[in-house]
């Protein structure tokens, strides 16, 4: 957890925190809508990869901001 708040400390000191904090929620958002449309175009249920990607694309949505206040506080 160190190494992670080190790394988010780095990049906010760079001055790239704007950037890489979208860049996470594009990325985080196009999981997301991969996963429901996974989810939803298909008549099996509720799949794993589906769910995986839902999942993560959900943290990397909600983790940017997350990780950038820990370390403002560190």
């Amino acid at each position: 957890m160190d190494e992670l708040l080190e790394a988010v400390d780095v990049v906010a000191d760079s001055g790239f925190e704007g950037v890489v904090t979208w860049l996470l929620r594009l990325i985080g958002l196009l999981a997301l809508f991969g996963g429901l449309g996974l989810w939803l175009g298909t008549e099996l249920g509720l799949l794993w990869l589906p769910a995986v990607l839902i999942l993560v694309g959900f943290v990397l949505l909600v983790a940017p901001s997350v990780l950038l206040l820990l370390a403002e506080f560190a």
